[in-house]
């Protein structure tokens, strides 16, 4: 009865581990990318960035409209002479008043201006945080395939290595090698292992890159999924170099967004010449009140105090301790600086696009060369297998066609991935989504 226990208890076991291992979630390129979108902290952060500026704008253009407000001032007084016939009084008084800047030198429409634009490079600011986000996930998942596939080579070059020594450890117990050469292969096995260890740490690194990109849980395990990349895609044809560059200047938001900062510090200057000229103000109000106690008025009091104003407040700088064209000056050199910035924006882009291009193309031509070569040393390597099986080659020429092959393998996988990730990287510059079917 205990040992049916026994095996029930671990066929369950075996059932949930099944189910856990179903479970957990296999991620795609796109699955990343829609992730890391929705849920970045960053980004979110610049949202709200853009909406609390929304907010801003609002009150610059009811800055505009005339302002009203409504008070009132209650007091109580004591007399405490006894030549008074009440030593109390109660005075109350109620105000509506309103305000409203007539001309201000244009100030409190460029501040609308200024805030509209600001908008914009908030929208550009978010849009810019998202192309960021495509290309550090791009990176970090295409790294992830590449470690995953380093793997599998290490891992199948060391199980040929482990072939290798059981055969030579029969070769040696019938004679045919010495204990040297048994050794040779002992020692390659030994550090194919390695290698297929550094590999899978590798792997395990980049998955953790990656899984901090997407801010995921300790506790969430990720899968990837397992593409069949088409050579292809290594391979497509790319634009020039100057459409690329031009592409990107109309699509990559920090351009347009740099831009909008010039145009931001003019209307700058512009605010701060206001600072020269008159403000003419118009207030308006009315105003009553009522006093208890001793009170020598006769009838409604409230009626009797009740008043109406109306002004205008004219309101001319003649001198304000340089104070206006220092900001008019520092607002000039702000003008400079975001001409400068978006100077190097452009030129930062540039040195982008140039890089992932010849990286692109310098990987392309990588990869014809170095599939020729896996060709040629996995034939050199089988031909050379079979001659040793015979004795026409020794234990040092095998090892070293086996490296070479193995060598070549690796050159070929590096290549691959390095020109799909450049590829990729120059469609998210020139404003185009990811085309990579991961």
């Amino acid at each position: 009865m205990k040992r049916y226990l026994l095996i029930g208890c671990i066929a369950l076991l075996g059932c949930r581990t099944a189910f856990a291992q179903d479970s957990v979630r296999i991620w795609t390129l796109h699955d990343c990318l829609e992730y890391a979108l929705e849920n970045n902290i960053e980004l979110q952060q610049n949202r709200n960035n853009y909406l609390s500026g929304i907010e801003d704008t609002k009150e610059a253009r009811a800055a505009l409209l005339p302002s009203l407000s409504a008070s009132t001032t209650h007091g109580f007084t004591n007399y405490p002479s006894s030549n008074v016939e009440d030593n109390n009084s109660y005075t109350a008084t109620y105000g509506v008043n309103a305000d409203m800047t007539l001309y201000a030198g244009g100030k409190l429409r460029t501040a609308v201006k200024q805030q509209n634009l600001q908008n914009d490079i908030d929208a550009l600011t978010v849009a810019e945080s998202e192309n960021d986000i495509r290309v550090a996930i791009v990176q970090a998942y295409l790294q992830t395939l590449y470690a995953a596939e380093a793997v599998t080579i290490a891992e199948s070059t060391a199980e040929i290595s482990r072939v290798q020594r059981d055969r030579a450890a029969e070769m040696k117990a019938v004679g045919s090698i010495s204990r040297v050469d048994l050794a040779q292969f002992e020692s390659q096995y030994a550090s194919d292992r390695y290698q297929a260890t550094v590999a899978r740490t590798s792997l395990d690194d980049y998955r953790l890159q990656l899984k901090q990109l997407l801010e995921l849980d300790i506790s969430e395990e990720m899968r990837f999924a397992s593409p069949t990349i088409a050579e292809e895609e290594v391979l497509a044809t790319l634009p020039s170099k100057s459409d690329i560059y031009t592409t990107a200047l109309e699509a990559m938001p920090e351009i347009r967004r740099g831009e909008l900062a010039v145009e931001a510090a003019e209307l700058g200057v512009k605010q701060a010449r206001a600072g020269y000229l008159p403000t003419l103000s118009l207030s308006a109000g009315i105003g009553t009140g009522h006093m208890s106690g001793n009170s020598y008025e006769s009838g409604s009091q409230v009626w009797n105090r009740f008043n109406e104003n109306v002004g205008l407040t004219l309101s001319i700088p003649i001198f304000s301790n340089r104070k206006n064209r220092t900001a008019v000056n520092k607002a000039r050199l702000e003008v400079a600086n975001s001409e400068l910035s978006w100077q190097d924006l452009r030129k930062t882009l540039l040195r982008k696009v140039e890089t992932a291009y010849l990286d692109a193309v310098s990987a392309q031509s990588q990869y014809l060369a170095a599939t020729e070569k896996e060709r040629y040393a996995r034939e050199s390597f089988e031909l050379t297998d079979q001659q040793f099986a015979v004795g026409m080659k020794n234990t040092v020429e095998l090892i070293t066609a086996q490296n070479e092959y193995s060598a070549a393998r690796q050159e070929v996988l590096q290549a691959k991935y390095i020109a799909l990730m450049n590829i990729e990287l120059l469609n998210i510059y020139q404003g185009r989504e990811v085309t990579s079917n991961f």
